[in-house]
Parts: structure tokens; sequence; C-alpha cells
């Protein structure tokens, strides 16, 4: 009975790198300028594409989608780890860490399942650009990212459902700067074999599958590239291509190092894993949502000429 009467926890700690203070203070003033750049960058991308009818195609219609996502899910984290490492209050609520839970992995889910969809568009549009448009119609397009959003919100739902229903006896402290759901589970003192179960379910659909889906379809894209006899084509296709593959390359990558790493990566001290584990959850959080309307859309010719227009657009009916 006394077991039972200590699983309800009301809050967590966060500890972040609480044993790091210099650092933290630093670390504030880095994530503020890059949340200020990913709401500015992945913004103008969102207005553009929908104000100028010439970036009305499916290409920049995920895009948009890949930006709000970006917004959203640095929201629904990065205010709260800005308080916590300039005022030390550590404590997130039961719920609050639920819903904070719920929507990092629904994004993560999402933005996996987008990164595959924009791997295909790109693939129909180099390899069959005749077909192109009765492919990727506008009902077709709508429902992909639809069905993309929809099926990382019903997966997060799973996750979050099966970890906060665990019993986490007195033991409140996630050694973490958010309430994730690996360093939640850490906490259960109860079985958790069916949450690694449908963790490992979950990776298999929202990361194998998409990853498969964009090896594929590069392995195609450049088979085309290279028959092309116009090197002004050849340039152009890489062009488009090599944006997506380094936010592949980013997303996936920091994706597979917090999620995929050796056990044996535990033997390192406390303090060091501590401050390298919450590192590299900025690295994933912070700077690839910011990057990814540099590398992958500030930089095409098309979004630099529909933010040109709008801002002399803008300028005009002043």
């Amino acid at each position: 009975m006394d077991r039972i009467n200590q699983t309800f926890v009301k809050e967590f700690i966060l500890l972040g790198l609480s044993g790091y203070p210099k650092l933290e203070i630093i670390l504030f003033a880095l994530i503020l300028v890059m949340y200020l750049v990913i709401l500015i960058g992945n913004g103008v991308l969102i207005i553009a594409s929908i104000f100028d009818f010439r970036l009305h195609t499916p290409m920049y219609f995920f895009l948009g989608n890949l930006s709000f996502l970006d917004i959203c899910y640095t929201s629904s984290s990065v205010p709260s780890t800005l308080v916590s490492l300039i005022s030390k209050k550590r404590n997130i609520s039961f719920c609050g860490c639920a819903v904070q839970m719920f929507l990092g992995f629904a994004m993560g889910s999402t933005e996996c399942l987008l990164l595959g969809v924009m791997a295909f568009d790109r693939y129909v549009a180099i390899c069959n650009p005749l077909r192109y448009p009765i492919i990727m119609s506008k009902v077709v397009y709508v429902l992909m990212a639809s069905v993309s959003w929809f099926s990382g919100g019903v997966n997060s739902i799973v996750q979050t459902a099966l970890a906060m229903q665990l019993p986490f006896c007195e033991n409140n402290i996630i050694n973490h700067f958010l309430c994730e759901i690996l360093a939640v589970l850490k906490l259960a003192c109860a079985d958790i074999s069916l949450n690694f179960f449908t963790l490992a379910v979950s990776n298999m659909v929202f990361l194998v599958l998409p990853l498969l889906v964009i090896f594929f379809s590069y392995m195609f894209i450049l088979y085309t590239i290279l028959r092309m006899s116009s090197a002004t084509g050849r340039r152009k296709a890489f062009s488009t291509c090599s944006a997506h593959l380094t936010v592949v390359i980013i997303f996936y990558g920091t994706i597979f190092f917090m999620y995929a790493k050796p056990k044996s990566q535990d033997i390192l001290g406390q303090d060091s894993l501590q401050a390298r584990e919450a590192l590299i959850s900025m690295f994933y959080g912070v700077v690839t949502p910011m990057l990814n309307p540099i590398i992958y859309s500030l930089r095409n010719k098309d979004v630099k000429a529909a933010v040109k227009y709008l801002l002399t657009r803008k300028a005009v009916n002043q």
C-alpha cells in the first residue's frame, strides 16, 4: 500500500545544465538568438508561400508545413528552457510535462514523414516531370501532408499515454532540459518493456521507412541526373537535392545519435553524460529548426524573389 501511495508525482524537476552555471548563461544567450532566428526565418517563409502565387506548388507547400512545424516544436520547449536557464526555476507540472512530451514527439514524428514526402516530391519532379502535375495534384499533396500530421499526432498520443501512466515512485528528477520520453522512462519504477517495444515499432515506421523512401528516391534522382545532357539542368537538380539532403543528414544524424546510440556509451561519467545529452538536445531542438529555412529555403532564388516582392509591395502600399 505504501508503494502505491508513492507512485503519484505532481511535478518533475528538469536538471538541464544545473552543474554548469556559467555555461547556462552562455546557453541562454545562444538559444534566445537562435529562437528569434527560427521565428523570423520560418515566419518569412510561411508568409511568402501563402501570399506569393508563384510558390503555390507542392514543394513550397511542404516547406511551409515544415516551417510551421519547426515554429510549433521550438515554441513548445524553448520558452520554458529559457525561463529555467535564467531564473533557475526547474520544476514542471505533471500535466505540463505530458503536454511537452506529446508536442515534441508529435512534431518529430511528423517531420520524419514530411522529409520522406518531400524526397518523393523531388523524385517525381525530376524523374517524371511530364507526369508531375498529375501525380502531385493539389488533392494528393494536401492529403500527404495531412496524413503526416495525423500519423505523427496519433503516434505521440500512444507513446505519451503509455509513458505517463507509469508509476514514478519518489523519483521525479529528469536529467534533461525537457520532458523527453527516454529521460522520463528512466524514472519509472515498473516494467517498461511495452514502452520500448512500441518505441521500436515507432522508430521503424517514422524513422526507418521515411529514410528508405529518401534513399531510394535519391538513387533514382541521381541516376536521372547523370543521364541529363544539359549541364544547367544537372546543376539545378543537384542544387535542389543538396539542400534537402543537408536537412535530412542534420535531422536524421542527430536523431540516430540520440536514440540509437550504443548502451556502452553510458559508462561515461554522470556529469559528462548530462552535459553531452543536454547539448545534443539543444542542437536537435534549436539548431536544426534554425538551419532549415536557411539551407533549404532562404537560399532559394524563388523564395528570395517572393520575399523581395512582398517587401516591395508593402513599401508601395505604405
